[in-house]
């Protein structure tokens, strides 16, 4: 294939990943406050499941499930607001496993239904990323009121959920990424290249690093987000599409 033959066909894709994660980030954005708040008024705290604050779904930021947390502290519904506020991440984590699982095994029938499971999973996955490697320390957010609601050390879920996600990563780059590539990038080196700086770049900067240094600052919180930028270098070192055990990858689906 000539060359600019392969450049048309990886800005395409480009534009076609961002067109679609950009609507299921919002589908994600959308179910992780309802998680919330459907929790909360299955356990008596809220009138209604509808009663979020809506934010900004592109941007992510504004976004509020409207749970009245310090109410439940100051009642000693420790336990109550530790189940509210860790709810949306066990959704994710269900999402990000099924999803996995489907990508490991088998492919779904049609390479869109599998371009549209990978992007899904990916925002799922960074979500937990923003959450476990990024905020496992904060005071506030889901992992802080889950850590204070049940009086746990931060390290417990830091620790736990970091190699989970360290598990979750390995799947994803080892299995659905390289069968992403047999679906839209083979013998497409600019393409290979668009899938996985777009990956990372959700995963570690867009969900989380940049959030973080851009929305954080002064907080001492916001230098976690330089992990997001670490982690975005080491995948691109790590799953250069010129990597040998890579390039096996692709020969083996």
């Amino acid at each position: 294939m000539p060359t600019t033959h392969r450049l048309r066909d990886a800005i395409t894709y480009a534009f076609i990943i961002v067109a679609s994660f950009a609507a299921l980030q919002t589908v994600v954005v959308i179910s992780h406050e309802f998680t919330h708040s459907t929790m909360a008024w299955l356990l008596g705290h809220m009138d209604s499941p509808k009663d979020i604050i809506w934010g900004n779904p592109l941007l992510m930021t504004g976004w509020d499930e409207g749970v009245g947390y310090n109410r439940m502290f100051e009642a000693g519904q420790l336990v109550d607001a530790a189940i509210i506020g860790v709810c949306p991440l066990v959704m994710h984590w269900t999402v990000v496993i099924l999803g996995l699982a489907l990508m490991s095994r088998n492919r779904p029938r049609g390479r869109w239904l599998f371009h549209f499971l990978y992007w899904f999973v990916v925002a799922n996955l960074m979500e937990l990323i923003a959450y476990i490697l990024m905020r496992a320390f904060a005071s506030h957010g889901d992992i802080g009121l889950f850590n204070r609601g049940l009086g746990l050390n931060p390290w417990y879920v830091f620790v736990a959920g970091n190699a989970a996600l360290a598990y979750a990563l390995f799947v994803l780059c080892t299995r659905a990424l390289p069968r992403l590539n047999t679906h839209f990038a083979l013998g497409n080196r600019p393409a290979q290249w668009c899938i996985l700086t777009l990956t990372a770049f959700a995963l570690f900067v867009w969900g989380s690093g940049l959030r973080l240094v851009l929305y954080v600052y002064p907080d001492p919180q916001w230098a976690f987000g330089l992990l997001g930028f670490a982690g975005f270098g080491a995948m691109l070192v790590a799953c250069a599409p010129s990597r040998p055990w890579f390039i096996r990858r692709l020969h083996t689906f």
